[in-house]
């Protein structure tokens, strides 16, 4: 057999006992004839606790220095869990980032993966040791640690994969991908299969299973990424290429929905091509994620530009757009949902839209806004809308 890597997230190792049967699940797999390399988060909420520590020394707390801190937590859970393994005879190292030379970017609390070197990992693992590395972590060159952003465990276990060759498995408290957020639709089916393209567009849209980074990395190389439950035998889902399914059969594939954004309208604007250049090249020197945008001209001649960016980033859009226009000509409109259904069939199948836009005319759900791609379409509607628009269109495509 040959190398698998592990990850599980932070509930799965949020106590000394769930942190037991992982090393239970782990010695199974060993004894299995496998040679594992597990990835770990901190435990539980050990995260969101460190950042609460640190907005209580500082309203605005040092990036770098941050870092430091928020890494702590994933050093914790690999050392419990190396401790574990010990404690039932199967030998076990546990690693940080700077030990297995992960270097990444500078930019902290975001960093992304460089390279890494694995001949320590490969030592340990012909040694006949579980390895175990802490995940969301990284070293910039200068030697100051970096994080990875939400998910960067993901990350860190698909881009070790990759360079070990290896299998990649992501242990989760779900058992595995659905068609739409069991807590929003109860019936929502388990895929045995998703294709990479299909979970990037969900993952980005608000499907909060995986860091897109991770699966644009697997994409990348050609590793399948099985998602299941931590210390289960129930059958999860395989992320991987899918051209070789009947994609035909099921024009989509899953629903997304998104409450983090908010839409932005600027009316009056003169019909300027450089006006516009120079409000997103504004938006994007801020790092400020733009996605759906709509624009329409009047016979006048004037531009009605509209576009959603993340809520979070509400006060840093109002300063930029207030350089080009008062503000009788902007409209912020905080009540939306990004609703989305994703399928590769989309791309062979017509109709698909034309189904979606009458289930909402006819049960008056307000469409403000639309952004398509081959296999995407997405609406801004309501927020008191979403549950039943996600009902009626996942009983129409039976997902």
């Amino acid at each position: 057999m040959g190398i698998i890597v592990q990850k599980y997230g932070g509930s799965s190792v949020g106590s000394a006992d769930k942190i037991r049967n992982v090393a239970d699940f782990i010695i199974k797999k060993k004894n299995e004839g496998n040679k594992v390399v597990v990835v770990v988060s901190a435990m539980g909420d050990t995260t969101d606790d460190l950042l609460s520590l640190a907005d209580q020394i500082s309203e605005n707390p040092d990036k770098r220095e941050l870092d430091a801190l928020l890494s702590t937590g994933e050093m914790i859970s690999a050392s419990l869990l190396a401790m574990a393994l010990k404690d039932k005879g199967c030998d076990s190292v546990s690693y940080n980032a700077f030990q297995i030379g992960l270097k990444s970017t500078e930019q902290h609390g975001r960093a992304l993966i460089v390279d890494m070197e694995e001949k320590i990992i490969l030592k340990s693992l012909k040694e006949g040791k579980a390895v175990i590395v802490c995940g969301f972590q990284g070293v910039f060159e200068d030697g100051s640690i970096t994080t990875l952003g939400r998910g960067g465990s993901d990350t860190t276990a698909v881009a070790l994969a990759c360079k070990l060759k290896g299998e990649c498995e992501i242990y989760t408290d779900v058992s595995g991908i659905y068609t739409v957020d069991p807590r929003v639709y109860n019936n929502a089916k388990k895929l045995d299969y998703i294709d990479y393209e299909e979970i990037l567009e969900l993952s980005s849209l608000g499907a909060q299973v995986m860091h897109s980074r991770s699966i644009e990395i697997g994409q990348k190389y050609g590793i399948p990424i099985y998602v299941g439950l931590s210390c289960s035998n129930i059958k999860g889902t395989i992320i991987k290429e899918t051209e070789d399914m009947n994609i035909e059969e099921k024009p989509i594939t899953g629903l997304a929905t998104s409450d983090s954004d908010l839409s932005v309208t600027i009316s009056n604007l003169p019909q300027d091509t450089d006006l516009i250049s120079s409000i997103f090249q504004n938006i994007a020197d801020r790092k400020i994620n733009v996605d759906m945008i709509c624009k329409s001209t009047s016979i006048l001649g004037y531009t009605q530009l509209s576009f959603t960016v993340p809520k979070a980033d509400l006060e840093e859009i109002k300063g930029i757009i207030g350089k080009y226009t008062s503000k009788k000509n902007i409209f912020i409109d905080e009540d939306i949902t990004k609703f989305s259904a994703v399928g590769i069939g989309m791309k062979t199948t017509s109709g698909v839209a034309a189904k979606i836009f009458r289930i909402f005319s006819q049960n008056r759900i307000e469409i403000k806004m639309i952004t398509t791609s081959e296999i995407r379409i997405t609406v801004a509607i309501k927020r008191k809308d979403k549950e039943k628009a996600v009902k009626l269109v996942a009983e129409e495509f039976n997902l």
